[in-house]
């Protein structure tokens, strides 16, 4: 399969999905992710970023403070547990699964193809079987190939390397984890990541269970978390929800507050549309997430296709976050940062009718309204009372 270094423009549903992609496109290189950049790049590492990732082995001293004890810190190393043992296992071949390689399957490919004389029908099934393993949403899209990366990254010298995918991969299915919402309500904080943390173990564990379960089939399946390509634009023509400012996915079950896995394959399925309700318009008129950031990364404004530096994607016109400023707060927490997500007023529990009243109205000419019943929304909730409703 070839890889190309530039695309026509647009494509059939990009409208609908929201996707604004301008002639001097280029897909992203995934050396220039801002996390692979914290290994290679100079404007990035410093003995900070070392120490950032050097405490999710408990090497580097937690800091003091609610929501950064070295209990915090452990509840949230333990959570990513699952996802370290997979992203490690081939690091001596400079493939750390899920991250910078996709995840070597597990399971032989059925010699012989069950049949699929109805695609919807097979589609159908994959979502009742990817919720039987875990998933909390499920979107299937065509195998767009400008959101593929340009190449994987070998960690063993940050070079460039083939994704070896197979030949003939057609779709792709997308699956979304629901982070737990009283650990979001913390942020900044380690105890936190470890809402993060667990949701990389879950879908880690997910993603290659339904791998293997399309593998048995006997077609083509590669598990994918945050490697191979850009998930967030795979999310949205899947029709799970919409881009919004916080360079997030909104969706209609949880708001913002989920992590996503992919998995490309060869079985034969029918494809999800975008569905597009109004998030865009409810941005368009509300900047607390780009208010609530410390270091000012999110932009305000409407969508462009202005670039801080390398970490962001050219030529597709959409809000974009300053990633060096987000990375290097994070490095100074010694965890990650969501205040963007716990601020966000998509950020609540619509299974309540008040949830579910807000969202209608937040969707609707309404927006302002709903804005301001979000005026004091998404404040943050004091570690330490986790842990006391924990005993």
């Amino acid at each position: 399969m070839v890889w190309p270094q530039n695309t026509p423009p647009q494509r059939d549903g990009d409208a609908a999905a929201g996707i604004e992609v301008t002639d001097d496109f280029e897909p992203f290189a995934q050396r220039n992710d801002i996390f692979t950049r914290a290994f290679w790049d100079d404007d990035v590492k410093s003995p900070i970023t070392d120490k950032f990732f050097a405490s999710y082995r408990m090497e580097a001293a937690p800091r003091r403070g609610d929501g950064f004890s070295q209990r915090d810190f452990a509840l949230r190393n333990a959570a990513w547990l699952v996802s370290d043992i997979i992203s490690n296992r081939n690091a001596a071949d400079g493939m750390r699964e899920g991250f910078q390689a996709a995840i070597q399957p597990d399971t032989p490919k059925a010699p012989e193809a069950v049949p699929v004389d109805d695609p919807a029908h097979m589609a159908s099934e994959i979502k009742r079987i990817a919720a039987f393993f875990g998933a909390d949403l499920c979107g299937i899209t065509d195998l767009d190939t400008r959101w593929l990366y340009a190449a994987r990254v070998d960690t063993r010298d940050m070079s460039d390397a083939p994704h070896d995918l197979p030949d003939g991969l057609q779709s792709v299915i997308v699956l979304g984890h629901e982070m737990a919402e009283d650990l979001v309500a913390t942020y900044p904080s380690a105890l936190a990541g470890a809402a993060t943390g667990r949701e990389y173990s879950h879908e880690a564990a997910i993603v290659m269970q339904l791998a293997a379960y399309i593998r048995n089939l006997g077609y083509e399946a590669v598990p994918s978390m945050n490697d191979t390509g850009l998930v967030i634009p795979y999310a949205v023509k899947a029709g799970l929800g919409e881009y919004a400012r916080n360079q997030m996915v909104i969706t209609p079950e949880f708001g913002p507050r989920l992590r996503f896995s992919k998995i490309f394959t060869n079985l034969p399925l029918a494809h999800d549309a975008p569905k597009p309700k109004g998030v865009r318009a409810f941005c368009d008129i509300c900047t607390k997430c780009a208010d609530a950031c410390p270091v000012k990364a999110l932009p305000y404004g409407p969508p462009s296709t202005d670039r801080a530096n390398i970490s962001a994607i050219k030529g597709v016109r959409k809000w974009t976050s300053d990633a060096e400023k987000c990375f290097g707060f994070w490095a100074k927490l010694a965890s990650d940062c969501a205040i963007c997500m716990r601020v966000c007023p998509f950020n609540r529990d619509f299974s309540t009718w008040r949830g579910r009243l807000w969202l209608k109205l937040a969707l609707s000419p309404l927006r302002k309204l709903a804005l301001r019943l979000a005026k004091n929304h998404g404040q943050r909730r004091k570690p330490g009372d986790w842990w006391q409703g924990a005993d």
